[in-house]
């Protein structure tokens, strides 16, 4: 926030500041005077806390919590609890308004759900990331009151909304923060539109020039594409009026995001994706009616368009986890173009657009005992553990938010919601804690299967037990649910912490032994020189045999204290291990990278992940162990990075340079013919001058694949050969690969 300019239009603003709270009262209808009264005041006294106060791009501050408190009017239907407590979810973090002066003018529920909004202030130590201490806080408040959620990601979505003002680094930041979290938690809320705009605008900040591209080439189709949907939707337009039904149809354009995920999945051009758009057809009919009218609407389309069997979504008979429900099909249109059909009542679409505050508004008119009340019951189990800092919270939050499910049925064919991916022991602690610790086994469609075979839809089966059966570390490994995996730990847990205490015994009777004092300060000691960083892991080690209690004879120890010595090499620890750095081959002379917000300059390494070369936008990322690591912005692990450790993130810049020469991976994608490798290590050695460190190539049924790693001196050199590929003959793509998740060293 910036301080007030020195000139500006006070009787202007102020008119526009009227008008856009205007604005807001006209959001929401049927509003009763009492409502408006409290609307008015929370208003007033937003506007008097804020009063000196701008945002970074210079507009005054008030505007921000208005906008915050339309999106929850508007586009989520939240009530005028929500709206009051939106245009107050600054004032106890920025302004002089405390959690008691809500409390008194508001009410204790707006002090609960203001509190959950309040960020933890930025003072934190090293182990520790202040983004996720404050996503853990305002989770906490989910079983509490979901508003919290709701209106943080309305918050978010408004910031997201006016980004540009913000510096390039912290627009990646809080890019990736949104697209690593908050995207995926509006669609475990049901609220599409948000999640698709949340991931749409991450997209335009973390790589600007893809969403520039396929936003262009959008607008460039946009024609074409409205008169082929005007054509398509024709007949079934006809049939349905003459069939009495009350309707609308709807053509979305796939969103930017969704066709780069697409285009990178399927590894294709923007031309090569077919279903950039969806027909939504929306009808009007009673509860009672809804799934009979929405197949025969199916049965309606598909008696023009033929329909692809592999493609049909019932998500009417079972609504995925977050309440959605649509019935889904592609069907094929005689221009050869596959399009997407999506069905739905008026209510259905209700919830898909304003997910969880719609949800709650029918669950009465359907008595549905929700799968997103189960699912809270989830996050509720994970808020319990104590022990989970808040980045493993993170991280077994986020596999809560998982977007594919599957369906599985117990032996007596209840139905069980488990993410993509999910095994035996998934299911088993789905059931109960007690029947996965002592699960051995499982029997699928009646056939004997191992802990760690993966679940397809629809499958039934059946847990074996046994109670000699106890969950070890291999577990871990094949389960996929937050829930499991939080429960296989804390039994884990549990019996290290029986191993740890014969540990701690043992070290009793040696310190009895050698005349050394039992206390918290040689317990600390002990931490430091054997490098364990808990007590726990320290008696850990000890009942396991892994440390030598004799060593405890040749530290110095005066009275039974231990002495830390007298000349102790205390150094700040360096950003980079000079001795890894020279392993590395790093040669600080020829530092072509500045690094920080003063461009001073530091050593580094360039990540073997995403393997960055001139040209390419990239950041540094200061890892425990090897110094300062660069990353291209768009590296396959940089949302993760930057999401969860956003503190240990640095300013990068390419500065001028003389040529070096850097690692950089293509693969290449064809036709197999006589000739062609040769030809294309002519092009490397020859035409163009590149080194190249490594060439493979795989053949299967005449389809070839190549990797080829070569040293060029940016990223013009690298397109220029990339284009030199993609002129010879059979070759059909050509693309910078990356090698995932090698080398990231946190």
């Amino acid at each position: 926030m910036n301080a007030l300019p020195e000139k500006y239009d006070v009787e202007r603003e102020r008119k526009e500041i009227l008008a856009a709270f205007r604005g807001l009262l006209r959001s929401f209808k049927d509003r009763t005077k009492e409502e408006t009264r409290l609307v008015r005041k929370a208003f007033d006294l937003a506007l008097e806390a804020h009063k000196d106060m701008r945002r970074k791009s210079g507009e005054p501050y008030i505007y921000h919590p208005i906008s915050v408190a339309r999106i929850c009017a508007e586009e989520m239907g939240l009530d005028i609890s929500a709206i009051v407590c939106a245009l107050l979810h600054d004032t106890v973090e920025d302004t002089h308004i405390t959690l008691e002066d809500i409390e008194d003018m508001f009410g204790e529920r707006a002090r609960k759900i203001i509190n959950g909004l309040t960020k933890i202030p930025e003072v934190f130590d090293e182990n520790a990331s202040i983004q996720a201490e404050n996503f853990r806080k305002m989770i906490l408040t989910i079983s509490d009151d979901f508003r919290v959620v709701l209106i943080k990601l309305a918050d978010r979505l408004h910031n997201m909304r006016t980004l540009d003002s913000m510096p390039a680094d912290k627009q990646l930041r809080i890019a990736s923060e949104t697209k690593f979290l908050y995207a995926p938690l509006a669609h475990r809320f049901g609220l599409y539109s948000i999640k698709t705009e949340l991931e749409d605008l991450s997209l335009k900040y973390c790589e600007p020039e893809v969403y520039i591209l396929i936003q262009n080439q959008l607008k460039s189709t946009q024609d074409v594409r409205a008169r082929f949907i005007r054509r398509f939707m024709s007949p079934i337009k006809d049939t349905l009026m003459h069939e009495g039904y009350i309707f609308d149809i709807i053509a979305r354009t796939k969103s930017i995001s969704s066709i780069w995920r697409k285009m990178q999945s399927k590894e294709i051009p923007f031309e090569e994706v077919f279903d950039v758009f969806a027909i939504r057809i929306i009808i009007e009919t009673p509860p009672e009616l809804e799934k009979p009218d929405c197949w025969r609407i199916y049965s309606i389309v598909t008696d023009y368009y033929q329909p692809s069997p592999d493609r049909l979504r019932d998500w009417i008979s079972t609504p995925r986890a977050n309440g959605y429900e649509s019935l889904h099909t592609t069907v094929m249109s005689p221009q050869g173009r596959w399009v997407e059909v999506q069905i739905r009542s008026k209510r259905m679409d209700e919830i898909a657009e304003k997910g969880l505050a719609a949800h709650y508004k029918y669950k009465e008119l359907k008595n549905d005992d929700s799968k997103f009340d189960r699912w809270i019951s989830e996050v509720r189990a994970l808020l319990e553990n104590p022990n989970t800092n808040a980045l493993d919270f993170v991280n077994e939050f986020k596999l809560n938010l998982f977007n594919d499910e599957i369906y599985i049925f117990t032996p007596k064919g209840e139905l069980r919601v488990l993410p993509i991916g999910a095994t035996i022991l998934d299911f088993a602690y789905d059931i109960h804690t007690d029947i996965g610790d002592k699960c051995i086994g499982a029997k699928v469609n009646n056939r004997l299967v191992p802990l760690s075979y993966q679940l397809n839809n629809g499958d039934q089966l059946e847990i074996i037990t046994s109670s000699k059966q106890k969950p070890n570390e291999d577990w871990l490994k094949f389960v996929v649910s937050a829930r499991a995996k939080q429960k296989i730990k804390a039994s884990l847990n549990e019996e290290r912490k029986l191993i740890a205490s014969d540990g701690k015994e043992l070290l009793d009777r040696k310190f009895k032994q050698f005349n050394i004092i039992f206390n918290a300060e040689n317990i600390t000691y002990l931490e430091k020189y054997f490098a364990t960083g808990s007590a726990t892991e320290l008696y850990f080690r000890i009942a396991k045999g892994k440390i030598e209690l004799s060593k405890i004879r040749d530290i110095q120890a005066v009275n039974g204290i231990f002495q830390y010595p007298k000349k102790e090499n205390v150094v700040k620890r360096k950003a980079v291990d000079e001795a890894s750095i020279n392993s590395h081959g790093i040669d600080a002379k020829r530092d072509i990278i500045l690094i920080g917000d003063d461009f001073k300059g530091f050593e580094y390494q360039m990540s073997k992940c995403c393997n960055p070369i001139p040209g390419d936008k990239v950041f540094g990322f200061i890892t425990i162990s090897q110094g300062i690591k660069i990353h291209r912005n768009n590296c396959p692990n940089s949302i993760h990075l930057m999401s969860k450790y956003a503190y240990r993130c640095l300013k990068a810049k390419w500065k001028a340079q003389r040529e070096v020469e850097r690692l950089a991976a293509i693969k290449i994608v064809g036709i197999d013919r006589i000739g062609l490798v040769n030809k294309l290590t002519e092009i490397i050695s020859k035409e163009n001058k590149v080194n190249m460190k490594s060439i493979s190539f795989d053949t299967v049924d005449g389809v070839f694949e190549g990797h080829i790693s070569v040293l060029v001196l940016d990223t013009k050199h690298l397109e220029l050969l990339i284009r030199k590929f993609e002129e010879v003959e059979g070759v059909q793509k050509v693309i910078r690969w990356d090698a995932k998740d090698i080398d990231i060293d946190l």
